[in-house]
């Protein structure tokens, strides 16, 4: 089963990530573990990555596409993977299918967990931090005990400025601009699998295993 998996922040992306890996026994790859893997090894490709990193600059789509080959020629996508953050634009998606095509693989869903503007900032604004110990909170899906203070070490919970509604909103129009032609990129192709993420986590689950059934 070859799959790739979008959704926007707080979309619950992870967990249904975590569901795929386990029930169809395949690899979930992600960019962001690619690139770090890489660069504690020390490998050819993670010093290359290294200088972009250390500048704050995105990694350049040549670079990334040869991170993604690297990693899918390994033997434990021989049943198959689950990509997640990549591919994020059109050059990189008709990247993906050179790749794909080099090492005798298809893509058999793109899925799309869909979840509305409103509930995202609902879901993403309600997170908390202690100033003190950096602990994580969540105002509905995981309170403290005490309001504004830290189970943990009793600091201070606050939000960061990046959870505050305006800047929420700015992270999904991003999203939104970058991955929507993408996914129309995929749908041009009969691979596109909407899910609607509002859902309960567990009703989510299903939907995308029902989804998948007729790829086993």
């Amino acid at each position: 089963m070859q799959i790739v998996l979008f959704g926007p922040p707080g979309a619950g992306k992870g967990t249904q990530a975590k569901f795929l890996s386990e029930e169809y026994n395949i690899p979930h790859i992600s960019t962001g573990d690619i690139l770090r893997e890489n660069v504690k090894n020390g490998t050819e490709l993670g010093k290359k990555a290294k200088t972009y990193m250390d500048k704050g600059e995105l990694v350049p789509d040549k670079l990334l596409i040869d991170l993604i080959k690297e990693r899918l020629e390994r033997p434990d996508t021989r049943k198959g993977f689950l990509l997640d953050g990549f591919p994020r634009t059109i050059p990189q998606a008709k990247a993906l299918d050179v790749i794909l095509d080099e090492i005798n693989k298809k893509l058999d869903a793109v899925i799309n967990i869909d979840v509305g503007t409103n509930e995202l900032v609902r879901r993403l604004s309600g997170r908390r931090i202690c100033k003190k110990c950096g602990a994580s909170y969540h105002l509905m899906f995981n309170p403290s005990k005490t309001k504004d203070l830290c189970d943990l070490c009793g600091g201070e919970l606050y939000q960061r400025d990046d959870d505050k509604e305006a800047a929420i909103k700015n992270r999904l129009e991003v999203y939104k601009n970058q991955t929507e032609p993408v996914l129309d990129y995929y749908k041009g192709q009969d691979l596109l699998i909407d899910v609607d993420g509002e859902k309960e986590i567990e009703d989510v689950t299903s939907e995308i295993r029902a989804a998948l059934v007729k790829f086993q």
